[in-house]
């Protein structure tokens, strides 16, 4: 959470409006860039074209967008972190974010939009976190349009498969809406990618002692 932050302290404050597109394209994981089909001009491409795919994971587009993946991190990781060490941790951290970006490269190969965020990254921590603690309790606010109405808990099984669902028919949605142009927007792809890796590394990261579909 904290190198997230920083690296947006830097992007968005350090660097000013003007500089923060070009931020994003010297940092951001560009498909077109990784699979050969572009190149950056020499003024931009100032880390080579593999290593953004990590320091992709740790920028943000803006305030709303780090606000919300840190939540999510702050919410799920704590418990993740414990179950696997802190070493451990992070390096399923930061394979679950190459994940992402290299299933959202597969589906978008000729893209030129750079992809940034930790979604990725945290979508594993989510998969990571359903098969390890499936009957937790996660509170959810209820809303009504823009208001609240009430809160209730419900069981990370549900919240979490609802959550993977929900990216598979959104991700369905933007593909069909898709012109074949590079595109802004959320990548669906990234999210489900980070989320299967998740789910297919937690069980040789996690502690010994952890088990797998454990009561809370």
């Amino acid at each position: 959470m904290i190198a997230c932050v920083l690296a947006y302290v830097l992007q968005h404050l350090l660097l000013f409006d003007a500089g923060t597109r070009e931020a994003m394209y010297a940092f951001g994981a560009i498909p077109a860039v990784l699979t050969g089909e572009k190149y950056l001009p020499d003024d931009v491409a100032v880390i080579p074209p593999w290593a953004s795919v990590l320091t992709s994971m740790f920028m943000h587009g803006g305030f709303w967008h780090l606000a919300g993946n840190m939540l999510y991190l702050w919410i799920f990781g704590n418990n993740l972190e414990d179950a696997m060490g802190h070493v451990r941790y992070i390096l399923f951290y930061v394979l679950c974010g190459v994940a992402a970006v290299y299933a959202f490269v597969l589906l978008n190969p000729v893209s030129e939009m750079p992809m940034v965020g930790a979604s990725g990254a945290i979508s594993g921590v989510l998969g990571g976190y359903l098969l390890l603690f499936p009957r937790a309790r996660v509170l959810l606010g209820l809303p009504l349009g823009f208001i609240v109405v009430g809160f209730g808990r419900f069981p990370a099984i549900w919240v979490l498969a609802a959550w993977f669902v929900m990216q598979l028919v959104l991700g369905g949605l933007s593909a069909i809406q898709s012109t074949g142009e590079s595109q802004g927007g959320i990548a669906f792809s990234a999210h489900i990618g980070g989320f299967i890796a998740g789910l297919a590394l937690v069980a040789f990261f996690k502690r010994r002692n952890v088990p797998l579909w454990r009561r809370y």
